[in-house]
């Protein structure tokens, strides 16, 4: 399909899917724009194009495992089936605890291991601490890079109150660890032996008697065993968020952007397209999803207004006679869809064949059922269709602004849209049916 002349180029998502270099998809934007639908359509359609990939999702709404037709998604990567061509398509689910697990088992002999999985401050921390989640994303981001088992890895960011946190993360949990709270409970670890014992007891005992009424004093203590247990692995912490991060800024990498045609989505994508730009971040292009068109664009909101008014007040369409005034029209049936046949807006007198009173003998009880729909004329219903296409047509030139407006600040994105679906997507062909409008990139009708 193909874009609105005001549009920004088209993403051509096929090319991008077959390109052997392209390793790393990152599916990223606002909350609520089909980020987790468009990581699955992609990662369906690069196994059915004949690649190896694993898609990650951190969507807690487990829509990903159903559409999939997987009974559950976790932490390990679980096979597709039912996928056509020569490619295989994994799935799965990113838990954030197990991965912190993992990554303590894993950089930690087994004595300490044991002890920082079972310290009441790690438990809380793994569960919960802001930034958690997205830091954990980028862990296992390169957890399964560094198996180099897929030829493509899909993400599908955090769903989190901004997109930015999924870039933020390592920075943030960065920030933490290098705290000064951080840094004076880990300095009686590093001194050790009794010169630590007597710099805890003597250098931290007003700040510790202060904090210990204000948290209590077995917090304090679970916090100060976690970090000493937890100083070695700090530097592992930030070093594997470093090398995550410049992983996402290499050329291997490409960003898609997923936002709807509204003024918020966009602006945060636009934001986002700036802060990827700063960063030296692989951006692809933009996914406009839902996007929406007519089949009767040639039909403005304004004259299929004025044509409803105009049967509502004079029961004609002829807008030069007619209530709306707007009568530039040397053609009157342009005022209504001209795909459509003109039926006779009232009956001749005495022209059975559009009208029929039912009678007694004839009447049955599904009848009985629709008389309410009876005693609707010809001229209310359509002048209802009328300002419901209206309607439609408000919401199409609403959107094609707001998509003006982002090309406008970013004409270098290249942009591809999706129309929008009636309904949401449960199975591997809706999924295979968003990917065929991704790769075709096609405005819907009347979009332009």
């Amino acid at each position: 399909m193909t874009l609105g002349t005001d549009i920004a180029p088209g993403l051509d998502t096929d090319a991008l899917l077959d390109d052997p270099g392209i390793r790393i998809v990152v599916c990223c934007g606002s909350g609520g724009v089909g980020k987790t639908t468009t990581a699955a359509a992609l990662g369906v359609r690069a196994a059915e194009r004949g690649r190896k990939v694993v898609v990650l999702t951190i969507d807690p709404a487990r829509r990903l495992a159903q559409s999939m037709g997987i009974d559950r998604l976790d932490n390990v990567p679980r096979r597709v089936e039912d996928i056509e061509g020569e490619g295989e398509l994994h799935a799965m689910m990113l838990d954030m605890k197990r991965t912190f697990d993992e990554t303590v088992e894993a950089h930690t002999d087994a004595e300490r291991a044991r002890a920082i999985l079972e310290n009441p401050f790690y438990q809380s921390l793994s569960a919960g601490f802001a930034g958690t989640q997205e830091y954990m994303a980028m862990e296992k981001l390169g957890q399964l890079r560094a198996r180099d088992e897929w030829d493509l890895i899909v993400v599908d960011t955090p769903p989190s109150r901004s997109a930015l946190d999924f870039l933020d993360a390592p920075k943030r949990l960065g920030s933490f660890l290098d705290g000064k709270f951080i840094r004076v409970l880990i300095a009686p670890a590093k001194i050790g032996g009794r010169a630590g014992m007597k710099f805890l007891n003597v250098g931290m005992s007003m700040m510790t008697g202060t904090l210990g009424k204000l948290l209590g004093g077995q917090f304090l203590r679970d916090v100060q065993t976690f970090v000493a247990a937890m100083d070695s692995m700090f530097g592992g912490f930030r070093t594997r968020a470093d090398a995550t991060y410049k992983l996402l800024q290499a050329p291997g990498t490409a960003f898609l952007v997923v936002a709807t045609p509204e003024r918020d989505a966009l602006r945060e994508a636009a934001y986002f397209v700036e802060r990827l730009a700063a960063e030296e971040m692989p951006l692809a292009g933009l996914v406009l999803n839902r996007v929406h068109g007519s089949e009767a664009a040639r039909l403005s909101a304004e004259r299929a207004l004025a044509a409803a008014e105009n049967l509502e007040s004079a029961g004609i369409v002829d807008q030069t006679a007619g209530k709306a005034g707007l009568g530039d029209t040397a053609d009157p049936a342009a005022a209504v869809p001209p795909e459509a046949p003109q039926p006779p807006l009232s009956p001749e007198p005495g022209d059975e064949t559009h009208r029929h009173e039912p009678t007694q003998h004839d009447a049955t009880p599904r009848e009985h059922d629709t008389a309410a729909a009876d005693d609707v004329s010809v001229e209310q219903l359509t002048a209802g269709l009328l300002r419901l296409h209206a309607e439609r047509m408000q919401v199409v030139a609403r959107e094609q602004h707001t998509r003006d407006r982002f090309t406008t600040l970013h004409p270098e994105v290249l942009v591809t849209e999706v129309a929008a679906l009636p309904g949401d997507v449960h199975d591997l062909s809706g999924l295979r049916a968003i990917g065929e409008r991704l790769a075709t990139g096609s405005a819907p009708a009347g979009a332009a």
